[in-house]
């Protein structure tokens, strides 16, 4: 069974937290299953938007496992802020936590994928 998305978010709030970064819901989404966005900030001004992989992307093995892909990275994050504001048109449940992961790479503390 799957956590809920509160739980789960909940749960990387403190992750960051522990591995010394700092972590914001910016906006809170369906607490049940509302899907998951992730922007992050590193110190040097450097963004990258993470969101849901796509569903090819789960497999029989780890089925409840959330898993992300990275949407895009830069220095400036109009962008990435723009087409957060489209997907909360498109469904207004999704939920965008801001974290600054510090020493611990983005990839310790979200499954991401890859491949296509």
């Amino acid at each position: 069974m799957r956590v809920t998305t509160d739980l789960w978010v909940s749960a990387l709030l403190r992750r960051v937290f522990a591995a010394g970064g700092f972590a914001a819901v910016v906006t809170r989404g369906a607490a049940e299953a509302g899907a998951i966005f992730v922007l992050s900030r590193g110190r040097l001004g450097e963004v990258a938007l993470f969101g849901p992989a796509p569903q090819t992307s789960y497999d029989s093995a780890k089925p409840d496992e959330r898993f992300f892909s990275l949407l895009g990275s830069g220095d400036d994050a109009a962008p990435f802020d723009a087409r957060l504001e489209r997907e909360k048109k498109f469904d207004p449940d999704i939920w965008v936590v801001e974290i600054e992961a510090g020493a611990v790479p983005v990839e310790e503390l979200l499954s991401v994928r890859t491949d296509s």
